[in-house]
């Protein structure tokens, strides 16, 4: 039986390393078990995901290949691990926005406070005369005094948590320079990104689409940064979802994502979009403080094709022009045109 194993084992081997070789990944650990675990099928939830990549003859990049170990070969604990710092990651994010929030309230507070000092103040001094009123309006100017001085203490103290919020986020995110997600959305980052990019751009068919949400300044600043989270995470689900044909989706940054379209022609890329566009369109968050529900978010997108001679930053570029055109034509619309 300890015979068969070992036979076995070295059989799987030999079509383990040529694997590793074809698909141009380095035999580390983490890839040699992967691929090992892919020839002798013990996953088929690996063995789908691969096979469905290579379908569509997308590349199976390094950082690719570390995300297909997280998600199906590595320790419970080390995906634990994973998932608590990204959760961290995203309550330090919200509540720092939610803290500018406040504090944003707060110096709107603290000036009709001042207003309404001033008001009384003036009352007074044009000759109210009647003993019991005045002690009324000085009573009521002391407390408004009081009031706004509370106002101050409370705008300092959440300024002061500001900065410790910031200096944390500041270093979990240096400890967190080789994590290939971004915590709020759950998407693939910005490095992931600019590393599958330069990885699919050496095969032919290549198509990239950047999205840009309408007017979302408008949305932080009539609702909040914490309405405007939501917004990015119902974003980022959609485009989710309207994946198709190989494409993945990134957080690119701030309202911005990406989508890379590999082996696939311009017009299956434009198609994609379209759909993802009126995916955007049928979004609607709900105010948790109000219980209104904001709609009417949509999104302008590029979308761009690679050509013989190009480099992925010209591709980037690119789609970022037909971005432009898309906003200077009035947004929510997928650019070049049909």
């Amino acid at each position: 039986m300890a015979d068969n194993n070992i036979e076995a084992s070295f059989a799987t081997l030999k079509q383990t390393i040529p694997l590793l070789l074809k698909h141009k990944v380095s035999a580390v650990p983490t890839n040699y078990a992967l691929w090992y675990t892919y020839v002798s099928n013990e996953s088929p939830e690996l063995t789908s995901a691969v096979d469905n990549l290579i379908e569509n003859k997308v590349q199976v990049s390094e950082i690719k290949s570390k995300e297909l170990y997280r998600s199906y070969l590595a320790e419970k604990e080390e995906v634990s691990a994973w998932e608590l710092r990204q959760s961290v990651e995203a309550m330090l994010i919200q509540l720092s926005q939610s803290l500018q929030d406040t504090r944003s309230d707060t110096s709107t507070f603290k000036q009709t406070m001042d207003n309404c000092v001033d008001d009384l103040a003036k009352v007074e001094k044009e000759g109210l005369s009647i003993e019991e009123v005045m002690a009324l309006v000085r009573n009521l100017v002391k407390d408004t005094q009081n009031i706004r001085r509370s106002a101050i203490s409370f705008n300092s103290a959440l300024s002061d948590a500001h900065k410790e919020i910031e200096a944390l986020r500041g270093q979990l995110e240096k400890s967190q320079q080789d994590a290939l997600y971004d915590a709020l959305t759950g998407l693939c980052n910005r490095r992931y990104f600019d590393e599958e990019l330069a990885t699919q751009s050496l095969q032919p068919g290549l198509c990239l689409i950047i999205v840009d949400l309408d007017y979302f300044k408008k949305i932080n600043d009539e609702y909040g940064h914490v309405m405007g989270d939501l917004v990015l995470k119902a974003t980022a689900k959609k485009l989710q979802s309207t994946c198709r044909d190989g494409a993945q989706a990134f957080r690119f940054g701030g309202e911005e994502f990406a989508i890379i379209v590999p082996n696939s022609k311009f017009a299956t890329a434009r198609s994609i979009a379209e759909t993802m566009r009126k995916a955007i369109e049928k979004i609607g968050v709900k105010d948790k403080r109000s219980g209104e529900i904001l709609g009417d978010i949509s999104a302008s997108m590029g979308v761009a094709e690679l050509h013989k001679g190009m480099n992925p930053l010209a591709l980037i570029e690119e789609a970022d022009k037909q971005l432009y055109k898309a906003k200077n034509l009035g947004r929510n619309r997928v650019m070049p045109m049909a």
